[in-house]
């Protein structure tokens, strides 16, 4: 780090890599006032506390609450881990997120947290319905539980190989203790910072100081993409984001201190006239600190955009922007020496 601390286990030279062998940046860039530009960027992400609570149905369905308010597709993301944990279809797990009355604490959702946090928490309480599982099995055979052990959604005597699955000792929790659950509050360590390269081709208008954005990839060390499609999507928002904060994303004043665009007709955000098709390669180097290997993902991509389409101008243009955001007017007047 650049605090002279050494990186846990990081995947930056593996996105570098993945970069330099795409297709993208294989292929030429032709054409007056074009440019490419690459830049990589990292973002530490968080951790903080995280509460869930998980139950068992009779019918093997499993109940999984969480506080964790979902913008990004953790509902999913979090009952893909709990159905792993314990070795269940996806399909049978009913995630809810419900409110701060429903539920111990839990911190914001942010800080690229919730799935490696909340995801923690999820594991945690999915082991402790594991552990109960075994000592109702083991209370059923007449075992200690150490004779017992718990696989793949199934419950087997060391000793004989017995076994339970999954919703058969569901069925029977009335008879053996009643109803099956399990627990974790906590604060979440091991977090995993993240690296992404950018590559950006432009195209810069001198007369009107427009910078078209032509086309767009995004490396991205993700550590485990728990749901890639969900993944890609954090990827290519926080591009959209950091395109604006490049190009257009600005506050502006009045000679008396009035903000004049401070309404969004005015404050100047990409839309999807504004950006291509945003390409997306996800390269996986598990983080040793998640039981899954699971990086924080959504703040990362904001970090590369500003100095890949900075680089990209350059490219295009000749000219080293050091001010943001570039939008039309300061291009038109560093081209034309009016700054």
């Amino acid at each position: 780090m650049v605090n002279g601390i050494a990186f846990p286990r990081i995947g930056h030279e593996e996105c570098v890599e993945a970069a330099l062998n795409s297709d993208h940046y294989r292929s030429p860039i032709e054409g007056p006032y074009r440019g490419r530009g690459v830049a990589s960027g990292y973002w530490f992400n968080g951790g903080m506390q995280s509460s869930v609570v998980v139950a068992v149905n009779t019918d093997g369905t499993v109940n999984l609450v969480e506080g964790s308010t979902d913008i990004g597709g953790t509902r999913a993301s979090l009952a893909m881990q709990l159905a792993e944990t314990l070795g269940i279809p996806y399909e049978d797990i009913r995630p809810s997120v419900v409110d701060t009355d429903s539920i111990g604490h839990n911190d914001v959702t942010g800080g690229s947290r919730t799935t490696f946090a909340t995801g923690m928490a999820v594991y945690e309480a999915g082991m402790a319905v594991r552990r109960e599982m075994i000592a109702r099995a083991a209370k059923l055979w007449g075992l200690p539980e150490d004779d017992v052990e718990y696989a793949d959604g199934v419950v087997r005597s060391k000793k004989d190989g017995r076994q339970f699955t999954f919703k058969e000792i569901a069925a029977q929790s009335a008879r053996t203790g009643g109803p099956i659950t399990g627990k974790a509050s906590l604060v979440a360590r091991g977090v995993g910072g993240a690296y992404g390269t950018h590559i950006v081709d432009v195209e810069v208008d001198p007369e009107t100081g427009k910078v078209t954005i032509l086309r767009y990839t995004a490396v991205q060390d993700v550590g485990t993409a728990i749901h890639p499609s969900y993944v890609e999507g954090q990827i290519q928002g926080g591009v959209v984001q950091g395109i604006g904060w490049a190009l257009n994303e600005e506050y502006v004043f009045d000679d008396e201190g009035r903000m004049v665009n401070s309404s969004f007709l005015d404050y100047r955000m990409p839309t999807a006239l504004d950006v291509p098709m945003i390409d997306t390669i996800l390269v996986e180097v598990p983080n040793p600190g998640h039981p899954y290997g699971v990086r924080g993902v959504g703040e990362v991509p904001i970090v590369p955009p500003l100095a890949a389409i900075a680089n990209a101008i350059y490219d295009a243009t000749g000219h080293r922007f050091t001010e943001l955001p570039m939008s039309p007017r300061r291009i038109v007047e560093a081209l034309n020496g009016l700054a």
